[in-house]
């Protein structure tokens, strides 16, 4: 019997602390920054983000919303025998964030790691996860995208601490006799890690280079609507699908404008465009889940519809994922 994975449960987390436009700019004109609710709507769609409070890591936002998935999947944190963790602010150097999440839910024995893909985590690792499934390697999986992004950014520079919030989302990923996930496309460019990077590390207990989050706005927004639309019409083509057999798209949420530019050069209605940038910002690895999530337990996203996951970010890394939930 040839074996396949499908997601039978979805869940997310947002931190307590809503920190509208507004609410923003007035901490920033503190600062001597300045910003308005205006301004930032109108470069990127996004109205309000989350923000963790003090002490608050990824994996504490990884384990409730991997409660909520696995809620929703009737499963219990027993059953999971793979924990993948796609993150770009990790509760430590090492271990690996998959392995503290592992031990908050109560389990031990099963393969737990984190991916680096920045914005694209959620898609390497739901396609990690795809081929282990479908090899035997595991049955009950926790993909997980879970973020921080508030501790890495320069609150100094507008252009960037507008952009991204704290968040975390999961799924369940099950093997299935029936296929869930189709196919993946996945990528990366060295050659552009300038545009989108924090280029600091730790050496001899102390931090070298710039610990916070640079980013070459027009760089990225170039290439994200270039790369996205080939990666999504190369996961179609290997699924022997078209633009057509598209019931949604759940992009990474970074910027509405974006999105909205993958949307129409794949030719597909605004209303099959799940936003949720508004009111998450760009939580990175987590985004995707998050949107996902959102648009199941808001009843547009059902089973049996077919979904288009992309995602663009550092490294540069970009990739899509096609699958009925």
């Amino acid at each position: 019997m040839t074996l396949y994975s499908r997601i039978t449960g979805t869940g997310s987390y947002l931190p307590p602390r809503r920190v509208s436009n507004d609410e923003l700019a007035q901490e920033l004109a503190g600062r001597g920054v300045e910003t308005s609710n205006e301004w930032i709507v109108e470069r990127t769609g996004i109205h309000a983000r989350h923000f963790a409070a003090e002490g608050v890591t990824s994996s504490d936002l990884a384990l409730e919303a991997c409660r909520h998935a696995l809620e929703a999947a009737g499963r219990s944190a027993a059953e999971v025998d793979l924990i993948i963790v796609a993150t770009s602010t990790p509760d430590m150097v090492f271990p690996s964030s998959a392995a503290i999440l592992q031990h908050k839910l109560g389990i031990a024995g099963c393969p737990a790691f984190d991916v680096q893909a920045v914005c694209s985590g959620f898609v390497y690792a739901l396609t990690v996860a795809d081929a282990m499934v479908r090899t035997g390697s595991a049955k009950c999986a926790l993909v997980v995208g879970a973020e921080v992004f508030s501790r890495i950014l320069d609150f100094n520079d507008r252009t960037t601490c507008v952009l991204f919030g704290d968040g975390a989302g999961a799924v369940v990923l099950e093997a299935s006799d029936t296929p869930g996930i189709l196919a993946s496309d996945l990528h990366a460019d060295g050659a552009h890690v300038g545009i989108l990077c924090v280029p600091g590390h730790v050496s001899g207990g102390e931090v070298l280079g710039t610990p916070l989050l640079h980013m070459d706005g027009q760089a990225v927004f170039k290439l994200a609507v270039r790369v996205l639309e080939e990666a999504a019409r190369a996961t179609l083509a290997k699924a022997g699908k078209t633009e057509a057999d598209i019931d949604w798209l759940i992009p990474h949420q970074a910027n509405i404008r974006i999105m909205q530019g993958t949307a129409k050069k794949l030719k597909l209605a605004p209303e099959k465009l799940v936003v949720t940038v508004h009111e998450h910002g760009n939580t990175s690895a987590a985004s995707i889940p998050l949107a996902l999530d959102a648009a199941v337990r808001g009843g547009q996203v059902r089973t049996g519809d077919t979904v288009m996951l992309e995602g663009v970010g550092g490294g540069f890394t970009w990739g899509a994922v096609l699958l009925n939930l």
